[in-house]
């Protein structure tokens, strides 16, 4: 938790408590459990919403974790009509797209130079 072990977040806790003191740590704690009970059923009730709107259909929450998009794999498929299997493509980085970019120059010849390039 926001690359803080647990003798750090002990520490912090005391500071915390001398800081605040023992008289206003009660109402503190209070606020921030019912600040987490909003959050939690915040998420509750958008899920339950989404839910909803798609019919009531399970949803597959894992499929749509930002973390599992592949953004090469996306651009692609975007780029490629037919991708097929990775060996029926043209050699090249990331095979026929880049295959055809990819421009090869004679030794000591100047790079292209394009007037209309930002």
């Amino acid at each position: 938790m926001f690359g803080i072990n647990g003798g750090e977040l002990i520490i912090l806790l005391l500071v915390v408590a001398l800081v605040v003191g023992p008289e206003r740590l009660p109402g503190y704690a209070e606020q921030l459990a019912g600040w987490v009970r909003q959050a939690r059923d915040a998420a509750r009730d958008a899920r339950r919403r989404v839910d909803d709107e798609l019919g009531g259909t399970d949803v597959d929450w894992e499929a749509l974790d930002p973390r599992r998009y592949d953004p090469r794999r996306i651009v692609r498929d975007a780029l490629l009509d037919d991708p097929g299997p990775r060996s029926a493509r043209p050699p090249g980085p990331a095979g026929p797209v880049a295959a055809a970019s990819v421009a090869t120059l004679a030794p000591g010849a100047p790079a292209p130079f394009d007037d209309e390039a930002t």
